[in-house]
């Protein structure tokens, strides 16, 4: 599903906010979109750096709002330049902590564990609903 979100993300910039307790694949998605992206540098969770920054298709900005303490924070780190990026793909984990904040066209990717270890996915947003249709037209068995 990454994958299919850095395909798809054109020069019109896309700001996609990853929700999901530790472990649920937010960082994997974001490996995902960086592989769509054609990126072939190693994408890691950007926790200490905050934000890190790729060249591909397009560029890649990989946000981790775990640290920051709310909007101030990330406005002091340059936040809104990136979120302004016309010619950039925006992946922000951890994004509850920006929330009220965000542009008001960020799409949402809210991932679940279930008990059985499986995950899912809630996405919000008409570009990636779009997206996550054609990825489960395309999947065998179109998976839920």
């Amino acid at each position: 599903m990454g994958e299919a979100i850095g395909r798809s993300a054109t020069a019109a910039g896309l700001v996609v906010a990853f929700r999901g307790d530790l472990g649920a694949g937010k960082t994997v998605m974001a490996k995902g979109a960086a592989r769509g992206l054609g990126i072939t540098d190693e994408v890691t969770s950007p926790t200490f750096t905050i934000i890190s920054e790729y060249s591909g298709r397009l560029r890649l900005h990989h946000v981790d709002a775990w640290r920051l303490g709310g909007w101030t924070d990330f406005q002091e780190i340059g936040g809104e330049d990136i979120l302004d990026d016309p010619g950039a793909l925006c992946l922000i984990e951890w994004s509850e902590r920006l929330a009220g904040d965000l542009p008001r066209e960020t799409e949402v990717v809210e991932l679940v564990v279930e008990a059985d270890g499986r995950r899912r996915a809630r996405i919000t947003g008409p570009r990636l609903e779009a997206i996550a249709r054609a990825f489960l037209e395309a999947s065998p068995g179109g998976a839920p």
